[in-house]
């Protein structure tokens, strides 16, 4: 038997969302109660016991609009019940917890909690999270267009793919003034958060664990904001052997699409099924090369597989520490090895790549032959004219 408490039934506007408190503990309840006087919600239920699993299918006969769980009495059977009513019930489910625990939350997430709430109840708070969950309520909600996504990626290791991408991704944000994201999906070991100078508390792993109850406000607890505005989505700090199916990639992009105006995604150099995903889906696909006989072959074999004449996404070839002067082998030579022509050279600038790796201080921060060419590419990506700056002896051919 469920052991409820049942508060002023009266009927609720169509606008007012219902509220159904689980949980032992008096005082929660009490102040979760008063926290959402004033909004457009009420609470309609409280449960003053953890119902069985059992029971759940009973609970959810109500229709409750978001329902809130305290977590501290019981954690594991609390757990299961946010797994149960997620996987049953289109309710906002929202856990509720004195600690502010990271494991916790990482918990809550894969069970399918779309809010994680601490002590203090604060009204503004609550506010906030009813705000987002009024607008998951309707049955069918208006998609804006999906965001363009840029994916750069290297046949070889070691082509500085992570530097461009991040370098890139924090000039796109910055010249087109257009909400940006970065991904690294360079699994297991990506190094963009490093590059970028950041600590990231979530990553790319949390995102594909979690990515069958994705929505945009559990995405955003799991960004990390540069203080450029870029929002990172860093890959994990620790080895965490993770391999993302397609289909995870692909549903892990619609959402960031939908939230942002562009994606740029470090694709890594280890080629493998998610390649498929991120490049049938991408505006542009930047190949990250060096002029090398490996670099160069490797490149050929990635471009006779995945980018055919006939079709497939805009192909823009990179290279990156070029040195016209001492490469050994001519552009004639380098086009006709990569089958076609190259669209950027980075130039090799090792004392200002250094400077920005012992200083954790991107490249795009300052003004270098790096950065010059980096910052073209982004505004061409973001439709803005090339700025006009005195011809020099590396940039766009």
């Amino acid at each position: 038997m469920i052991s409820t408490f049942t508060q002023d039934s009266e009927a609720l506007g169509t606008n007012v969302l219902s509220i159904a408190l689980i949980g032992p503990e008096g005082t929660y309840r009490r102040d979760m109660t008063s926290a959402v006087v004033g909004s457009q919600a009420k609470v309609t239920r409280e449960f003053v016991s953890y119902p069985g699993l059992d029971d759940v299918a009973d609970l959810l006969s109500a229709e409750f609009d978001v329902i809130i769980i305290e977590l501290d009495s019981n954690p594991e059977h609390a757990l299961d019940l946010v797994e149960n009513i997620c996987s049953n019930s289109p309710a906002t489910v929202m856990a509720y917890s004195a600690q502010s625990d990271a494991e916790l939350l990482v918990r809550c997430m894969r069970a399918g909690a779309r809010e994680f709430l601490t002590a203090p109840i604060v009204p503004t708070t609550i506010a906030e999270a009813l705000v987002r969950a009024a607008v998951r309520r309707p049955a069918a909600r208006s998609k804006k267009a999906g965001g363009k996504l840029y994916v750069f990626a290297s046949a070889k290791g070691g082509s500085g793919v992570t530097t461009v991408a991040s370098n890139f991704a924090l000039t796109l944000a910055r010249e087109s003034g257009q909400s940006t994201v970065l991904i690294d999906l360079d699994l297991p070991l990506g190094n963009v958060a490093i590059d970028l100078g950041i600590t990231a508390q979530f990553s790319t792993a949390n995102a594909i664990e979690t990515v069958e109850r994705m929505d945009s406000n559990l995405l955003q607890t799991l960004l990390t904001k540069h203080s450029s505005g870029l929002f990172v989505l860093a890959a994990p700090d620790r080895y965490t052997p993770v391999s993302p199916s397609e289909q995870a990639v692909e549903k892990l992009l619609s959402i960031v699409r939908q939230a942002f105006d562009y994606v740029v995604v470090d694709a890594g150099s280890g080629i493998g099924s998610n390649w498929n995903a991120l490049f049938k889906n991408a505006s542009t696909v930047y190949l990250i090369t060096q002029v090398s006989i490996s670099g160069l072959r490797n490149s050929n074999r990635v471009i006779s597989e995945f980018f055919s004449a006939n079709g497939g996404p805009q192909l823009e070839i990179v290279l990156n520490r070029f040195l016209p002067r001492s490469l050994g082998i001519d552009e004639e030579n380098i086009t006709k090895a990569l089958t076609r022509p190259v669209q950027w050279k980075i130039p090799s600038d090792y004392l200002s790549a250094r400077r920005a790796q012992n200083t954790a201080t991107p490249l795009a921060m300052e003004d270098s032959p790096i950065s010059q060419v980096i910052r073209q590419m982004a505004r061409i990506a973001s439709g803005l004219p090339p700025t006009a700056e005195k011809k020099k002896k590396f940039g766009i051919f």
